[in-house]
């Protein structure tokens, strides 16, 4: 036989409407606690459109290229901006 799941551990959809007033009281509306709740969600959708693929394509490899190249233009920004000031005539 199964353990039951606490309320506070159950996701909005598993909760039936009898608990959901119980549930409500136990979730964290503090700053900290929304912040980490739409932080949580983020990473969530993140993972599941670009990592948990079940048919991989260009677009996550796309995104760590697009990132690897912006990264190394930032590094070498302040030298770039001096060749480009510099007069060759």
């Amino acid at each position: 036989m199964a353990s039951p799941v606490p309320v506070k551990e159950k996701k909005l959809m598993e909760v039936k409407l009898g608990e959901l007033p119980g549930w409500i009281l136990m979730r964290d509306f503090t700053p900290k606690g929304i912040a980490g709740a739409f932080q949580r969600g983020y990473c969530l959708l993140y993972y599941n459109k670009y990592i948990n693929v079940k048919k991989g394509g260009v677009a996550g490899i796309s995104m760590v290229l697009a990132a690897y190249v912006k990264r190394n233009y930032c590094r070498s920004y302040k030298e770039l901006k001096h060749e480009r000031l510099r007069k060759y005539h």
